[in-house]
């Protein structure tokens, strides 16, 4: 199978660009800054797979044993690991190298930030469908087999991937992305938004009033409010709100096989990973994270900054700032605790079956005697 480059190799870069974008400072013995800064690199790739023509990085210890064998063209790492690394190898020196080096990959590879038209083209291709009462402005990119809805609109810039579909009177604002396959019906998008591929945002949440007749499905009439430079990964579902709108804060990124339920409300700038479930009528406060596979009960509060550790149940009001876990969860020095407690008590319950618990065993007393 021939090998395919699905984003292309950049033009090559100088050193001192690669200082300029990431902010780091450039050094390295045997050769002057101005020599340095005139070396180019022509990708990024990992401490292993890179050759000469590529930049590499390194922030941890667990790659600091690889620094002496990479091939690298250039490598950006912090004053601590600096020392290990080749002699002869350009050193970019960033307190940050991960986000140094994320800077970088950012410039040479833009179209890895959000998903592409798939024909390449521009404009509306051929077997998209776009009502006529739909509006489009100027830059908008449709690719084939997608669908706009009448009353619809979507902003300059923004790119509809194949097969996704955009209901009637969704607002999507500029430079944003809805990936193939996505589907949102009854939402607001502000600018910069990340929709990847099979998402579904909007549809009813999940309300029924039980009967003797059996459970009754209650209409969903709100909204779902997407703020601003938000993303959401692939196969994610946002319900609409039942009266109340769910809401989506600015700057939020939220993984793949993420469940948000009806008037849930997440605020700015959270982090939500794979797996989780959140519970319908529940408010996230600012810079929230909560770990992969977290269950969250409904109608509570997760305040501003707190962190919930993955695979734990959230059932009841966690404070703000606080570092949480386990089943129920809390706070992380109690969990812990816990969980020290019943290891030491299996392991009790286990010498006392094979017998090695409360024997006594003779000591050597010098021939002193009792």
């Amino acid at each position: 199978m021939s090998q395919t480059a699905f984003f292309p190799r950049p033009a090559p870069i100088t050193l001192a660009e690669v200082a300029r974008i990431s902010g780091a400072q450039l050094a390295g013995p045997g050769a002057t800054i101005d020599a340095l800064a005139a070396r180019t690199i022509s990708s990024v790739a990992s401490l292993d797979g890179a050759g000469p023509d590529d930049l590499a990085f390194c922030d941890t210890f667990l790659f600091a044993e690889r620094l002496a064998t990479t091939r690298a063209g250039a490598l950006i790492t912090s004053e601590r690991f600096a020392p290990k690394a080749p002699a002869e190898l350009p050193l970019l020196i960033a307190p940050r190298p991960a986000l140094a080096f994320a800077l970088v990959t950012r410039a040479l590879y833009p179209a890895a930030l959000r998903p592409q038209p798939l024909f390449g083209h521009e404009g509306v291709a051929p077997g998209a469908l776009v009502h006529p009462k739909a509006r489009l402005e100027d830059g908008v990119t449709v690719d084939p087999g997608a669908v706009i809805g009448p009353g619809a609109e979507v902003g300059a810039g923004s790119v509809v991937c194949a097969g996704a579909v955009i209901g009637p009177e969704v607002r999507i604002g500029r430079n944003c992305a809805i990936g193939p396959g996505a589907s949102l019906t009854h939402a607001f998008l502000g600018n910069n938004v990340i929709i990847h591929a099979g998402a579904r945002i909007g549809g009813d949440g999940f309300g029924y009033q039980p009967s003797a007749r059996g459970h009754l499905k209650i209409p969903q009439i709100g909204r779902v409010v997407i703020q601003d430079d938000v993303e959401i990964g692939s196969n994610t579902t946002i319900d609409r709100g039942a009266l109340n709108d769910t809401v989506i804060g600015e700057g939020t990124k939220i993984d793949n096989l993420v469940q948000i339920a009806h008037n849930v409300v997440i605020g700015r700038h959270c982090i939500i990973v794979s797996q989780t479930g959140i519970s319908g009528s529940t408010k996230l406060g600012d810079f929230v994270m909560l770990g992969g596979q977290v269950g969250v009960v409904g109608h509570i509060t997760i305040g501003t900054g707190a962190q919930i550790a993955a695979s734990s149940n959230v059932a009841g009001e966690v404070p703000p700032g606080v570092r949480w876990g386990g089943s129920p969860a809390k706070p992380v020095r109690d969990w812990f605790r816990e969980v020290m407690t019943l290891k030491r008590l299996a392991q009790r319950r286990a010498d006392d079956a094979d017998g090695t618990q409360g024997t006594y065993e003779p000591q050597d007393d010098g021939g002193r005697g009792a």
